[in-house]
């Protein structure tokens, strides 16, 4: 396995991975992916096995216009972060540290440059398996938001950067 920048060619495999993770992720129009991964980003890894995209994370950084709730959120208290927008496996590659591997690919690509690494977990719907593979690496909580009470939230974990 290898972790490695973005191509072209990836997109539509990327989006397939995306969809596939729904609701831990949110869904995305292949056009929205798009658009994130080539104007938004500030990385965008992908982890390959034998010629194959099979996970992905999308990571910004703080100051720009994007409309997430979860950013907007995250900007108002941070003022030099990295921020993961998403990370997802494929179904057949789950339990084989692709995550892990993603994530360590991500602090080591901001490492000094910028303080600390956020992402964001559902409550609700529930998503107990990333709340703990964030815990296990070393993620602290630092704050809920509610959209819906008891229907739809998140709650946010920061990491510092090492």
């Amino acid at each position: 396995m290898i972790v490695r920048n973005w191509r072209e060619s990836d997109l539509a495999v990327l989006h397939a991975i995306n969809e596939a993770a729904v609701p831990g992720v949110g869904t995305l129009t292949r056009q929205a992916l798009d658009r994130l991964v080539r104007d938004v980003s500030a990385a965008t890894l992908v982890a390959e096995i034998d010629g194959r995209p099979v996970g992905f994370v999308l990571c910004m950084l703080e100051g720009l216009d994007y409309g997430s709730l979860n950013y907007k959120w995250i900007s108002e208290r941070y003022a030099r972060f990295a921020y993961v927008d998403r990370v997802a496996v494929a179904e057949d590659q789950r339990g084989k540290r692709l995550g892990e591997a993603l994530y360590e690919a991500v602090f080591t690509r901001f490492a000094g440059e910028r303080d600390v690494l956020l992402a964001e977990v559902n409550l609700a719907p529930p998503n107990p398996g990333s709340l703990r593979f964030h815990k296990r690496q070393n993620f602290k909580e630092c704050g809920e938001r509610w959209e819906v009470e008891g229907k739809k939230g998140v709650v946010y974990l920061v990491r510092a950067m090492q």
